[in-house]
């Protein structure tokens, strides 16, 4: 069973059915991840300018 699933779930992901219209989740090629990541890398670093002055 676990085998006839995978294959069926592997074909309906196949970029066949891929399609360039707007969607609501962002991909790898989008520039979206980049907001991400400062975003990530601006609370880190304030996490850190923060811990280092309650020490």
């Amino acid at each position: 069973m676990k085998t006839a699933l995978f294959a069926i779930v592997t074909a309906a992901a196949t970029p066949a059915f891929a399609h360039s219209g707007l969607h609501m989740h962002p991909h790898a090629d989008d520039p979206s991840w980049l907001v991400l990541l400062m975003s990530g890398l601006a609370v880190a670093a304030a996490a850190i300018v923060a811990w280092t002055r309650l020490k």
